[in-house]
């Protein structure tokens, strides 16, 4: 299957995204709806998901096996600077546990000894606790006919949503497989099947999506609105079912930069807040302006993730095999 662009390009955008909210963060700025920029990976690795399991059937454990392959070797290998990182005294506020680093590096979600927060030791790790549950499911799923995987994955998903909404419980584990945001992976098969069906709208309907969603995120971030995935989520699949529209019409153009920062956007989704630390640090100490430093820290948070992405996540899919094609790239884990 081809690299579908529009993908490419919305990849790089969400991952810019979460690299100007953190750097915004670190300088003291404000760009929270950056944050939003996950909800569009969940709904596109969704997307991916049903539409490469259409396109190349495998068996449950081929399909672990590959996002297994793709996404843990460079998850550990950050995890495993951010450990060294906290034993060298680089982050004095850092408080490991073995506990915590084995949850961290497993993907089991609990709460950090360091802030109490539900987060692996490699803080943006948290998106992948829920992208291994959404594999682990949809691997099973690859056991039923064809037409029973998206009900099964969708009554599954939703009863837990539910029972989230329904049951408080302040067990780690069970919050994080209970929020609203799993929903996002369901949304984004279901635009996977209108895809494969040709159902996706005209591209002014399309366009008119879009303008909607990027609205929506303008008017929450403008406003400083408080948000979460019940807004974010349905402006994200907005946005991706506006992007596909518009890649139906077979015109998007082939843009080098962005299709080369949706590829290393796993990469820079991981690496990228080593760099703004370092940056941010820098800046305060040498008096630099606020918004040079973080104009700064995106560039430097961008450009580790792009080096990231060509030294190290890349040789590491090509060893053995010649990698699948961009598209089967879909999300901060790097579908």
């Amino acid at each position: 299957m081809g690299t579908i662009r529009a993908i490419q390009y919305l990849r790089a955008a969400a991952a810019l995204a979460v690299v100007i909210f953190h750097a915004a963060e670190k300088t003291g700025h404000h760009f929270a709806i950056g944050a939003a920029g996950v909800d569009v990976f969940f709904v596109i690795s969704g997307f991916i998901m049903w539409v490469i399991s259409d396109r190349r059937p495998a068996t449950p454990a081929k399909f672990m096996w590959e996002r297994i392959r793709r996404i843990v070797p460079v998850y550990w290998f950050a995890t495993a600077v951010m450990v060294a990182g906290a034993l060298a005294g680089l982050f004095p506020n850092m408080v490991l546990t073995v506990d915590h680093v084995l949850a961290s590096l497993f993907f089991i979600p609990t709460r950090s000894p360091s802030s109490g927060e539900i987060w692996p030791v490699l803080v943006q790790g948290w998106t992948l606790n829920f992208e291994m549950l959404f594999y682990g499911v949809f691997a099973v799923s690859l056991l039923l006919p064809r037409q029973w995987r998206l009900p099964a994955i969708a009554g599954l998903f939703v009863a837990l949503a539910a029972i989230g909404l329904l049951v408080p419980v302040e067990n780690a584990l069970w919050l994080t497989y209970t929020r609203p945001i799993i929903l996002e992976f369901v949304a984004g098969m279901i635009l996977g099947e209108f895809w494969l069906r040709r159902r996706v709208p005209r591209p002014a309907i399309g366009s008119f999506l879009i303008a909607c969603s990027l609205g929506g995120f303008a008017l929450i971030g403008s406003l400083h609105l408080p948000f979460d995935e019940r807004t974010t989520g349905p402006l994200g699949v907005l946005l991706v079912l506006g992007a596909l529209s518009i890649e139906a019409t077979g015109r998007v153009p082939m843009l080098n930069l962005p299709s080369l920062l949706g590829n290393a956007s796993y990469s820079i989704y991981l690496w990228h807040s080593f760099a703004i630390s370092v940056v941010a640090k820098a800046a305060n100490m040498l008096g630099i302006h606020p918004a040079i430093s973080m104009s700064l820290g995106i560039v430097a948070g961008t450009l580790l993730g792009i080096a990231a992405y060509l030294f190290l996540e890349r040789p590491l899919l090509q060893r053995g095999r010649t990698p699948p094609p961009a598209v089967a790239v879909a999300g901060p884990a790097a579908e």
